[in-house]
C-alpha cells in the first residue's frame, strides 16, 4: 500500500514524538527524583530542595572547575587549531595528510587509552599531574581534531583562495592576510568549532575520570561519584544541577553562533 503525501506527515510526526519522549523521558524522571523527598514514595512523598542543597555543598566546586576547564580548552584549541587548519588546507603533501590522520586518532581511540598514555608520559611530574592543567591537556588532545576539521573545510573554499591571492597581490604580509582577511572570513566555522569543543569538554567523562585526582574533580566525575556513593535522590539532584549550569551556557553559545552565521550570510 503506497502512502500519499497527506498520510506521511502524521506518521513521521508520531515517530518523532515517540523518539523524543523515549530519549528525554529518562532524563525528566531522573530530574524529578532529585526533587522529591523519597524516590520510592514518588511525588506523594512531597517535593524538596534538600538534595539540591546537599549537592551544591558537596560538589559545588566542580561547577566552576568544569566551566573554567572547558573555556581554557576552547582557547587552546582556537590558538592551536586555526593555524593548523590553515596549514592542512593549503598543503597537498603526503606528510600533511598523514598528520591529519594522526590528529584524529584520539577520537577513535578510547579515552581511557589516551589518558593512560598521558599518565605514562607526563605523570611523573607530580605538580603537573595533580593540577587541572593535566586534565586540560587531555581535553585539548581529544577536542582539537573537531576544531581543526571544522575550520579546515572553511579554509578550503575557492573564494578564500582568490581573496588571499588578491591580498597577496596588493602587498599584504602573511600576518595581515591571515589575521585581517582569512580569520574573519572563517569566523562562523571557528564559532561552530568553539561550540563543539566546549560541549565535548564540559561533558567528557572517560578521559577525565582517568586523569583526575580528589582535588581536580569536574562535573561529570562528581556526577559519577554521587551516583556511586550517595542516595539516588542526590545523584538525580546532581543531574538537575548539571542541566541548570550547562544548558544556559550552551544556549548562549548557540545564539552567538547563529548570530555570527546570519551576519556573515547577509
Amino acid at each position: 500500500m503506497k502512502l500519499s503525501r497527506t498520510d506521511r506527515a502524521p506518521i513521521l510526526f508520531a515517530i518523532t514524538v515517540f523518539v523524543t519522549f523515549f530519549m528525554i523521558g529518562p532524563m525528566l524522571i531522573s530530574i524529578l527524583a532529585g526533587l522529591v523527598q523519597n524516590y520510592s514514595g514518588g511525588i506523594g512523598s512531597g517535593f524538596t530542595l534538600r538534595w539540591l542543597q546537599e549537592v551544591w555543598s558537596i560538589y559545588g566546586s566542580t561547577v566552576n572547575a568544569s566551566i573554567g576547564l572547558a573555556l581554557a580548552c576552547v582557547f587552546c584549541t582556537v590558538i592551536l587549531g586555526v593555524p593548523c587548519a590553515y596549514a592542512l588546507a593549503r598543503s597537498q603533501s603526503r606528510a600533511a595528510r598523514a598528520f591529519e590522520e594522526l590528529l584524529t586518532l584520539p577520537v577513535a581511540v578510547p579515552g581511557l587509552a589516551t589518558a593512560l598514555a598521558l599518565i605514562l608520559t607526563y605523570g611523573g611530574t607530580t605538580t603537573f599531574r595533580q593540577s587541572f592543567a593535566f586534565i586540560l591537556v587531555g581535553h585539548v588532545v581529544f577536542t582539537l581534531p573537531f576544531m581543526v576539521r571544522t575550520v579546515t573545510s572553511a579554509f578550503q573554499r575557492n573564494e578564500l583562495l582568490a581573496i588571499e591571492e588578491a591580498a597577496r597581490t596588493l602587498g599584504a604580509s602573511f600576518p595581515q592576510r591571515f589575521l585581517g582577511v582569512l580569520v574573519p572570513a572563517v569566523l562562523p566555522s571557528i564559532v561552530a568549532g568553539t561550540l563543539m569543543v566546549f560541549t565535548l569538554s564540559i561533558g567528557e567523562f572517560n578521559l577525565t575520570w582517568m586523569l583526575h585526582t580528589p582535588l581536580t574533580r569536574t562535573l561529570p566525575v562528581g556526577l559519577a561519584d554521587s551516583y556511586a556513593s550517595m542516595r539516588i535522590e542526590i545523584g538525580s539532584a546532581y543531574t538537575l544541577v548539571f542541566f541548570m549550569v550547562i544548558l544556559p551556557i550552551l544556549w548562549l553559545l548557540q545564539a552567538v553562533s547563529n548570530f555570527v552565521q546570519k551576519r556573515y550570510a547577509s
